[in-house]
């Protein structure tokens, strides 16, 4: 007798015909169990997280890192020249 697709899989691992017949699940899963594997032909071909996590990984847009790693560079005195060019603009009929 066949175990049922549901005890078959890993408790974080989805057939892609699983994740998406029982994507509520899925989106409950994640967020109460973390992050969810969804596979293909038995591959892994993407991860489910929450939008939480998400934003966490790809972190903030304001260039905030750059500043950080700047500010904490061993070499305070090196001075950057940063020369700024005159770029033509062009009109645009509206």
């Amino acid at each position: 007798m066949r175990k049922p697709r549901e005890m078959s899989r890993s408790d974080d691992r989805w057939p892609l015909q699983d994740a998406k017949a029982r994507f509520s699940e899925l989106v409950r899963r994640v967020k109460s169990d973390g992050p969810q594997h969804v596979t293909v032909h038995g591959r892994d071909e993407v991860v489910v997280v929450s939008a939480e996590e998400f934003r966490r990984l790809k972190g903030e847009l304001s260039g905030q890192a750059l500043v950080d790693v700047l500010q904490a560079c061993p070499y305070p005195d090196i001075e950057f020249n940063v020369e700024r060019m005159a770029m033509p603009v062009r009109d645009v009929v509206l």
